[in-house]
């Protein structure tokens, strides 16, 4: 086990050289979507059925099916917003959209908001077709409901007839795995979704869209299908490209401004760390504090913020107090990742009897609630620093998940997080010695700017990646963590040992020889006796 610096060539996904594809078609929109094209097919060839399409908020609902109605010989139409019973079964003089031989794609949130028309349409598909003005009418419309995998989950549950009518299940893909399609066929894609806003690509355009797509799947081999994101972002575009064709420029511009306007709490976070109201400091060393990182999503807008966390250890009873949860500021699983923390503690220093002290762990000046346990690597790390009274070294941050047997485990936001720690450095100055330490499984989500990569390849920042805890500790501390003999003793001379010693002082476990007033004091004792 050994912690390893992170090569530049590792820190955001590579491609090759994007070629602009002579041509597209309406059907390259359906990229990667045969869960969706085989239940469309059996929706084709069976009469008594519908379909559920399981969408979700980020793709292009019109631009999916339209490629979709384009593989089917039968025109479609599509309700959605208000809508009406008429619309659906028709008046006096039209018939409704369930009598005409066509697709009929329903918007499923639309139509729950609408509770006797929902229960009309389950009826007519029972019975398949519907009583009209005294005249039976059949269904001959193809039914295909457009909602979320959520409202699927929970009509199966909550509708007795919904499963006999609506079996066919197509569930939309929401990104492509770069190792199972051709970079070419996704640049087609990207091409459609630019036809959609009516606009087109020109080659430069292409490497900065590769780029977005992988960074909106926080994976270097996959690319996003959220048709609807990239929509917008090239609509966003062409407003600074003053025309239809979206060059790279354009796409940067987009990004930076989007950036720019989403981004207030992120600033007001950065004024008050400038402002040293809040105390995080990025050098030096200190005992029992640590940087830690967060991670703040706003909805529409995430960021990476450093946390700075503290720990402080005196005799006691064994307990690792949470001060997040006590105050009730630290959600389940956070309370979940101290409770793993404690755990990992006691399976190396605690296997034959108790531990004689008692710690409190704290994120300092944090104000709000804090949850999920990407912190337990940061807190254990404090916890140790702590306990062996050796300093941390402060320009070094830290995330990771750890498991009862000290394995570090990955986290999300992993981008974020080191972006919010190098501007921090890089505002203050960077010294050579800043860093941020994550889990070895989160490699593959590495996909930072480029003044990051420039700094890494400069050596003036550094990115480690491990895989266990006593690595980290190795890296904050400068000492190796041990290897315990048979006994489960560690040698004096490591991190870990000397954590041994002090938990031996606070349980009384010591052969130290008595002081001089210690010996003095024995000494009058037996000359009274």
């Amino acid at each position: 086990m050994n912690p390893s610096l992170i090569s530049a060539s590792n820190l955001a996904p590579v491609f090759e050289t994007p070629i602009l594809p002579p041509n597209s078609h309406l059907q390259d929109l359906l990229l990667q979507q045969q869960r969706v094209l085989d239940a469309f097919a059996l929706l084709l060839g069976k009469h008594h059925q519908a379909m559920y399409l399981a969408d979700f908020p980020g793709i292009h609902r019109q631009g999916l099916l339209q490629a979709l109605t384009a593989q089917a010989a039968l025109p479609s139409h599509y309700l959605h917003g208000r809508v009406l019973r008429s619309q659906l079964f028709g008046h006096s003089k039209h018939d409704g959209e369930l009598s005409k031989h066509q697709i009929l794609y329903i918007c499923v949130e639309s139509l729950l908001k609408r509770d006797s028309l929902w229960e009309l349409l389950l009826n007519c598909l029972e019975q398949r077709g519907f009583l009209h003005q005294g005249k039976w009418q059949p269904l001959k419309a193809k039914i295909v409901l457009v909602g979320s995998a959520a409202y699927y989950g929970e009509l199966l549950t909550t509708e007795r007839y919904f499963a006999d009518n609506v079996a066919l299940y197509g569930e939309v893909a929401f990104e492509v795995d770069r190792q199972q399609v051709l970079q070419q066929d996704y640049l087609k894609w990207l091409l459609q979704v630019a036809t959609l806003a009516e606009l087109s690509l020109t080659e430069s355009s292409l490497l900065p869209l590769l780029n977005y797509g992988s960074k909106q799947t926080e994976h270097q081999q996959r690319l996003t299908l959220a048709s609807n994101d990239i929509y917008q972002l090239l609509t966003e575009a062409a407003h600074f490209a003053g025309s239809d064709e979206i060059d790279g420029d354009s796409v940067h511009q987009a990004l930076q401004h989007r950036k720019l306007r989403h981004n207030s709490q992120e600033m007001v976070s950065v004024q008050n760390v400038d402002d040293k109201f809040i105390y995080l400091p990025t050098d030096g060393e200190m005992v029992g504090q640590i940087n830690g990182l967060t991670v703040i999503d706003s909805g529409d807008y995430c960021y990476g913020e450093p946390a700075r966390i503290t720990a402080s250890v005196h005799y006691g009873d064994g307990e690792v107090a949470d001060i997040e949860r006590k105050s009730e500021l630290g959600g389940n699983i956070h309370a979940k990742g101290m409770m793993i923390l404690s755990g990992c503690l006691y399976r190396v220093f605690g296997r034959d009897e108790p531990l004689h002290l008692n710690a409190n762990i704290v994120f300092e000046q944090s104000y709000q609630e804090i949850d999920g346990d990407s912190a337990s690597l940061a807190e254990y790390c404090s916890l140790i620093s702590a306990i062996a009274e050796q300093p941390i070294a402060q320009g070094l941050a830290v995330t990771g998940a750890l498991d009862q047997f000290g394995n570090v485990q990955a986290i999300g936001g992993v981008n974020d997080k080191i972006e919010g720690f190098f501007n921090l450095c890089a505002r203050r100055g960077l010294t050579g010695k800043q860093g941020v330490i994550m889990p070895r499984s989160n490699l593959q989500q590495l996909n930072l700017p480029q003044e990051i990569i420039d700094a890494v390849v400069a050596g003036t920042f550094h990115l480690y990646e491990i895989s266990h805890v006593d690595e980290a500790v190795t890296l904050l501390m400068g000492k190796v963590a041990g290897n315990p003999d048979k006994d489960g003793d560690f040698p004096f001379d490591t991190l870990y040992g000397m954590v041994q010693q002090r938990l031996d002082r606070l349980a009384g476990n010591t052969d130290e020889q008595p002081g001089i007033i210690m010996r003095l004091l024995g000494r009058l004792a037996f000359m009274r006796n």
